[in-house]
């Protein structure tokens, strides 16, 4: 029996041994594995080269590149000079939602067949959406923040002051794969109403969601959650105009992708009142800069990209990477 030598490049979350792991249960001793440990997440991920969201040095890449048919990996940087110097390489799985790590039209004149695994975190992502948007509703942070420094507001129980339920609320989701559809089962479960905008979705199975316009979401939404992909249709599709049509005090979630939202006009937003709230886990800069105008704007709560920072995710994409290795086998 044919060996297929595979390398596995993973880092401090979708580890080298959970992917040797997840390969070696679905394929025993038909694979020979050599691995890579990339230093993310210790150290922040950013461009490398011509890609965006990687990890890792190209030099040390190509090294261990060398005489391997099949790569799986999450953050190393394909790039065009690392792809001209594979001589074997065959198919590389990105464990991700997209392999934006991977120069893909490189990747296509060398003949590399590109899987990702989406999915992979679409429970964590999901979960961690509804938790910011109630911690936004009910403020929750800041009146930790305040117990824990001795204050005890009993006057946040002025009417002008409380939270708002879920229940009876009108939540639109701009998006709806994955992450956006399970985020939509939630809601239904709080009695919420859910429309969705997503021009690709399966208008055949909506879940007992609503499918309308993006202008009609924003009218109608008193809560507004991004689950977009971003693309150049879909960069900045969220700024001052659209926020201006939200309902006065509405709240608005991201947990997709910063390029989505002109955050400068977020802020303002914020600071007039226009939203009440908004809570969010990516930006248009990551990290953060010190002197983002979002980290002393009112009424926000900030998490640092982690809505897919379960175990379960990283278990995750590494069967899912395994199945797609399996799945290039079999057609071989």
């Amino acid at each position: 029996m044919h060996t297929i030598r595979v390398l596995v490049v993973g880092d401090h979350f979708v580890t080298p041994q959970l992917m040797a792991d997840a390969l070696r249960n679905r394929l025993g001793d038909r694979v020979e594995i050599s691995s890579l440990t990339l230093p993310w997440p210790h150290t922040p991920f950013g461009p490398v080269g011509e890609v965006d969201e990687a990890s890792g040095d190209e030099d040390e890449l190509i090294a261990a590149v060398a005489g391997v048919e099949v790569v799986v990996t999450q953050m190393a940087p394909f790039t065009a000079r690392v792809l001209a110097a594979t001589d074997a390489l065959r198919l590389l799985v990105v464990c991700r939602g997209g392999p934006v790590n991977v120069n893909l039209a490189a990747a296509a004149e060398r003949g590399v067949l590109v899987r990702s695994t989406p999915g992979r975190n679409a429970v964590a992502a999901a979960e961690h959406t509804v938790a910011l948007l109630l911690a936004a509703l009910r403020r929750i942070p800041q009146t930790h923040t305040g117990v824990r420094a001795g204050e005890w507001r009993s006057d946040l129980y002025a009417l002008d002051a409380v939270g708002s339920e879920l229940a009876g609320t009108t939540v639109g989701l701009v998006g709806y794969g994955a992450i956006g559809r399970r985020v939509g089962r939630i809601l239904r479960a709080f009695d919420a109403e859910v429309l969705v905008h997503d021009p690709y979705a399966d208008l055949d199975s909506l879940d007992g969601v609503r499918a309308v316009g993006l202008d009609e979401l924003l009218d109608r939404a008193s809560v507004v959650s991004l689950h977009a992909r971003l693309t150049p249709d879909t960069r900045a599709m969220i700024g001052a105009k659209e926020l201006a049509r939200l309902p006065q005090g509405a709240v608005l979630v991201n947990t997709a992708r910063g390029g989505l939202l002109d955050y400068d006009a977020v802020v303002e937003a914020l600071e007039s009142g226009r939203l009440g709230a908004a809570a969010f886990d990516v930006f248009d800069a990551e990290p953060l800069p010190a002197g983002s105008r979002l980290r002393t704007a009112p009424n926000v709560v900030l998490t640092p990209h982690l809505a897919g920072a379960t175990r379960q995710t990283a278990e995750r994409a590494a069967t899912l990477a395994a199945d797609e290795v399996v799945a290039y086998l079999e057609q071989r």
